[in-house]
């Protein structure tokens, strides 16, 4: 089939392989416009459009498509059968959903109704959820919620951090996409109406990282694994910021935040509300990650 896929970050370039390895013929990438780095002199491309280039693939880069009139007819003129759409973060127009004959199909990173939005392998985790998946649909003008095509399970790890499950996700995606065109070659790709409810994945941002210690060692566990890598785990001590990227649970216990022991050969407790947790890897202010018994050797809280 020929193809338009649109993607932006790592977690796309696993299906955008597999469409390619396929046979498929990718007739253009969509993907963000290049980001500057190194105080604006050298421009970043997404590792999508990388992955593009290193295929000769052309690469489309509008800034707004909503308001891309231009765009929208160069898109029309592809005349693609199915244009896939992989974590691309913009919001499509009507125009470009129904423009090819098959539609746009999307990978998401959740058993949806569960986890609309923009972050739902980080919320999954955050929340302690020992299973997730991926589901491709049919996309509609909302917020992930066209009709379902097929699903595709995931255990997940007790001690797996969000960006471990992450790198896991990519490739069942590439998967399950694999076996939707092929669905979709045959005419058996089915409809799934979404049950009315369903719960929402928000962007992640810096605050959301904040450890509340009046929670239970499990909870605060599971925030530490879900925002790992970013925006990673806090607290604060004496008006200085510790993050918080490994924690393992702990006896003793005590008003919660209190510290239960601080010694390089107990390691560092801090009791919660219904016990205590071990804060294993550390990153203090200014400096570099290291394991809280090797700052404690140096350092006296």
């Amino acid at each position: 089939m020929r193809v338009v896929f649109m993607g932006t970050p790592d977690f796309a370039v696993p299906t955008l392989e597999r469409i390619i390895q396929d046979g498929h013929e990718v007739i253009a990438v969509v993907t963000q416009p290049d980001k500057t780095r190194d105080r604006g002199l050298k421009l970043q491309y997404s590792p999508v459009k990388e992955c593009a280039l290193k295929h000769n693939i052309q690469v489309m880069q509008p800034d707004r498509i909503k308001k891309d009139i231009e765009f929208i007819e160069e898109y029309k003129e592809l005349k693609p059968d199915v244009t896939v759409v992989v974590a691309f973060g913009q919001i499509l127009p009507k125009d470009i959903l129904e423009s090819p004959k098959y539609g746009a199909i999307n990978v998401h990173g959740s058993l949806l109704p569960n986890y609309r939005g923009a972050a739902p392998i980080q919320w999954a985790v955050i929340n302690g959820d020992k299973v997730t998946g991926i589901t491709t649909m049919h996309m509609d003008e909302g917020l992930d919620t066209g009709d379902m095509i097929l699903k595709k399970e995931i255990e997940i790890g007790e001690e797996e951090t969000a960006g471990e499950l992450y790198d896991r996700m990519a490739m069942l995606g590439a998967e399950a996409l694999s076996e939707t065109l092929k669905l979709i070659e045959k005419g058996e790709a089915k409809r799934e109406k979404q049950p009315e409810e369903y719960t929402y994945a928000p962007m992640l941002t810096k605050e959301t990282g904040k450890i509340d210690w009046n929670k239970k060692t499990e909870e605060i566990s599971s925030l530490v694994r879900g925002v790992n890598p970013w925006p990673g785990a806090y607290t604060e001590l004496n008006g200085k910021k510790f993050k918080i990227s490994r924690v393992a649970k702990a006896n003793g216990n005590g008003i919660p935040g209190s510290i239960i022991s601080a010694s390089s050969k107990e390691g560092l407790i801090i009791a919660t509300t219904d016990g205590a947790i071990e804060l294993i890897e550390i990153q203090p202010e200014n400096k570099k990650k290291m394991l809280a018994k090797d700052y404690l050797r140096g350092n006296t809280i």
